[in-house]
């Protein structure tokens, strides 16, 4: 198997290949975390014949590294902590409380934003598989599932095209089910295993939402 994706439309429809047993099933919603994770679901979507929606989900950097994570937040309220890097890192509770106050309004920006009119789909209930382009620290994805529980979905499945073996092993236990196409170990960064790993646009993201929205219903 190829160890790099062309580009996150590619790692979606690979990764869709590895989710064959959810395909053409009743009540199987696939969530795209924005911006980079929807194009990986949108194809998911696609491939499953499952409604596409989004799950916002923002990182609190490090102040003195932004790239990485010692958290999260997610919609509905959901805040995730990496305490270990916190404390490696010298992160003060101002720091985090400043970092909360700036994320908490880009999530509500972008609620905005990608949503427009369109209310969240209802997930109670339903089987719903999580997407992100991959996963490095694992923090948003943390965030995301724990926003979801409280929603009381009838399963959930974390689905990427690329995530370290450590992360594997924690999200078996996190979530219901995991996929990974990509395990490597050693793990650099998310963006190493594609070729093109530019950012996602706030249009590219409202398009594949709109696609997703006409081919659903």
């Amino acid at each position: 198997m190829e160890n790099r994706f062309k580009d996150r439309y590619d790692a979606g429809r690979r990764l869709a290949e590895a989710l064959k047993p959810f395909s053409d099933r009743e009540g199987v919603i696939v969530l795209g975390l924005p911006r980079g994770g929807v194009p990986v679901a949108y194809e998911v979507a696609r491939a499953l014949g499952a409604v596409l929606d989004i799950l916002i989900v923002r990182k609190l950097g490090v102040p003195s590294q932004p790239e990485l994570a010692m958290g999260a937040i997610a919609s509905g309220g959901a805040l995730y902590i990496n305490e270990e890097i916190v404390s490696l890192a010298g992160v003060s509770p101002r720091d985090i409380k400043i970092a909360l106050d700036k994320e908490r309004r880009e999530l509500v920006r972008r609620e905005a934003l990608y949503r427009g009119l369109h209310p969240s789909i209802q997930i109670e209930g339903h089987t719903v598989i999580l997407v992100d382009d991959g996963i490095a620290t694992g923090a948003t994805m943390h965030a995301a599932i724990m926003a979801l529980r409280s929603s009381k979905p009838a399963r959930i499945v974390v689905a990427v095209p690329v995530c370290p073996a450590d992360a594997a092993a924690r999200f078996k236990a996190l979530a219901d089910d995991f996929v990974s196409v990509l395990t490597p170990q050693p793990f650099g960064a998310v963006g190493q295993f594609y070729a093109w790993f530019d950012q996602t646009s706030d249009d590219e993201v409202r398009q594949l939402l709109k696609e997703g929205r006409e081919a659903s219903s």
